[in-house]
């Protein structure tokens, strides 16, 4: 069985289709853009907040991770800035999107395309605890590329 994510329409949003999955195997729900005011034009390196038209009421213990879309990334240069993006279970406003674009070619996005995806993930919460020694390992504090970088 599958659980239930309930959204509700904002304001004006009387056409967009629920979030959805466009397969069977998809990890993540399609966003869609709601511009009730006509499309916008990106250009290289313009960032825009967009909504999707919908508040969410996420299951207790979740969390909604906004991604970019492949298509979009790799065929247009679009990022989510914050990608993750985390929509939290006790939000209820209108969820909306970062996008930006690196492509070097403007694009435009219609009301209604597909902008992002959402992927709910389940959320572990962990107390914090100081303490004054870690354990060892090989790595140590090696980061950023110290194992290598194939």
């Amino acid at each position: 069985m599958m659980a239930e994510i309930k959204f509700k329409r904002a304001a004006g949003n009387a056409d967009l289709p629920l979030p959805s999955y466009a397969s069977a195997g998809a990890a993540g729900m399609d966003l869609r853009a709601f511009l009730p005011d006509g499309p916008i034009t990106f250009t290289q390196g313009q960032f825009a907040l967009i909504s999707t038209g919908f508040h969410v009421e996420l299951p207790q213990g979740t969390e909604m991770q906004i991604r970019p879309r492949s298509g979009l990334a790799l065929k247009h240069g679009f990022i989510v800035p914050n990608s993750p993006g985390t929509v939290d279970e006790d939000y209820r406003g209108i969820v909306q999107i970062g996008l930006m674009l690196l492509g070097p070619e403007p694009f435009t996005i219609q009301h209604g395309d597909r902008i992002a995806q959402a992927v709910i993930a389940k959320l572990h919460r962990f107390e914090p605890i100081e303490v004054t020694e870690l354990s060892d390992t090989a790595r140590g504090s090696g980061g950023f590329g110290s194992t290598g970088v194939a």
